[in-house]
């Protein structure tokens, strides 16, 4: 077995002439693609083709799977969806990256038609999210805020003050009291992060 390094999910590893789908591996076109991210092993078969597969190595990195909890900062939005990186798994931080996209129709439970992503998130803010998809090399994960708990649990005033929420989908300045709307988490404490 040779372990060949990290990999991401959605990434082409090699042509099928060169060898065969392993665990963790799927093919399309020809070639062989990770199925999650983790790193790619290559094993060699007495039967000719070397088999590639690829593991998640658990001792080095959580990583964000559907169902899961994360709490991520909001990175740039659009009228469609707003970019976020992931930072913690529940309470655990993340080594390295992951980007996150929440779209527009995963914002709210009710009234998914008159969400406006900018009357929810701005960049900076930091917001609890579930994991609904695990995306591919391009895509990224998909994430909802769809429910209570979720939503931003700290955002900043143009001031530069920590905002205090005062309903589901407002937050104010303590300093200037300007009021800003914002797709407001009811936070839990276990998710409090000092």
């Amino acid at each position: 077995r040779q372990p060949l390094g990290p990999c991401l999910s959605g990434e082409r590893l090699c042509s099928t002439e060169e060898a065969t789908a392993g665990n963790g591996t799927y093919t399309r076109h020809g070639f062989i693609f990770s199925s999650l991210a983790g790193y790619v092993e290559k094993k060699s078969e007495d039967s000719g083709l070397p088999v590639v597969s690829v593991v998640r190595d658990a001792e080095s990195q959580l990583l964000p799977d559907v169902g899961a909890v994360v709490t991520c900062k909001v990175c740039s939005i659009n009228s469609r969806f707003a970019k976020v990186h992931i930072l913690y798994v529940g309470s655990t931080p993340l080594k390295s990256t992951f980007r996150g996209t929440i779209r527009r129709e995963d914002i709210r439970a009710t009234e998914k038609d008159k969400v406006e992503v900018y009357k929810s998130f701005r960049p900076g803010d930091i917001v609890l999210a579930k994991v609904i998809s695990l995306g591919d090399a391009q895509s990224n994960y998909l994430l909802s805020t769809a429910e209570n708990e979720l939503g931003v649990v700290v955002a900043r005033s143009e001031a530069g003050v920590q905002m205090v929420p005062i309903s589901w989908c407002e937050m104010q300045c303590p300093r200037t009291h300007t009021k800003d709307f914002r797709k407001v988490a009811r936070v839990q404490p276990q998710f409090l992060q000092t």
